[in-house]
C-alpha cells in the first residue's frame, strides 16, 4: 500500500511541476544589447551590458522578465578616433543624456506577453530611464535556442533632452532625434 501512495504522490508532483512556471537566467556574457542613434548630420551606434536578468516561461509562453542594464557600459562602436570616441561615451554618461552617476541602471519589467506564434510573440513591459518608467512593446523571436528584440524608444520621455528638437527651437543640424533603437539578443542558462 505504501508503494501504491509512493508513486501516487510522486506521479501527482511530476504533473503540478509541469504546472508551474519555469525561471531560466539570463546568461549575461552570451547576451547582447546594441543601441543605434541618429542626428540631422549622421548616426552612431553601440553597445551596453546586462547586468542581470531572468525570464520566467508556463507553458511555453513568456509570463514575465526583468533585464538590469548596466548603464556605466555604454559604449560607442562605429568612431574610430580614440579621443572623440571617449568624449563622446563621457557625454553620453553625463546629465545631459543618462546621468548614469545617479542612474548606473536602466531596468525593463516584462508584464505580460502573448503566446508564440511562429516562433514570435508579442511582449507588453515596463521601461526606466533615470527615474521615468513607462510603457513599451515589441515583438520577441525565438530561434536557435535565443531570443531576439528589437526595441525602439523615445528618450525624450524619459528626460534625456539634450539636442532634442521636442525640448529646444533653432537646433539646425545640431539636432538628434528623440527615438533610438536597442537591438537586444537573449541568451538564457540552460
Amino acid at each position: 500500500m505504501k508503494t501504491i501512495q509512493t508513486i501516487f504522490t510522486m506521479a501527482l508532483l511530476m504533473i503540478s511541476l509541469s504546472l508551474f512556471a519555469q525561471k531560466m537566467n539570463v546568461d549575461t556574457q552570451k547576451s547582447s544589447l546594441q543601441w543605434f542613434g541618429e542626428k540631422v548630420t549622421g548616426k552612431h551606434d553601440g553597445t551596453i551590458q546586462l547586468k542581470e536578468g531572468h525570464i520566467t516561461m508556463k507553458d511555453g509562453q513568456i509570463t514575465q522578465g526583468e533585464f538590469v542594464i548596466d548603464m556605466t557600459t555604454i559604449a560607442n562602436r562605429d568612431v574610430e578616433d580614440a579621443e572623440y570616441k571617449a568624449k563622446l561615451e563621457g557625454h553620453l554618461k553625463s546629465d545631459d543624456f543618462f546621468g548614469v552617476g545617479t542612474y548606473p541602471v536602466s531596468k525593463l519589467e516584462i508584464k505580460e506577453a502573448t503566446k508564440f506564434q511562429q516562433n514570435k510573440a508579442t511582449v507588453k513591459a515596463h521601461l526606466t530611464i533615470k527615474k521615468t518608467t513607462l510603457p513599451v512593446e515589441f515583438e520577441v523571436e525565438q530561434k536557435d535556442g535565443m531570443m531576439y528584440a528589437t526595441i525602439v524608444v523615445d528618450r525624450s520621455k524619459y528626460d534625456v533632452r539634450y539636442g532634442s528638437g521636442s525640448f529646444f527651437e533653432g537646433l539646425g543640424d545640431k539636432m538628434i532625434y528623440d527615438e533610438f533603437t536597442m537591438k537586444v539578443v537573449i541568451a538564457l542558462k540552460k
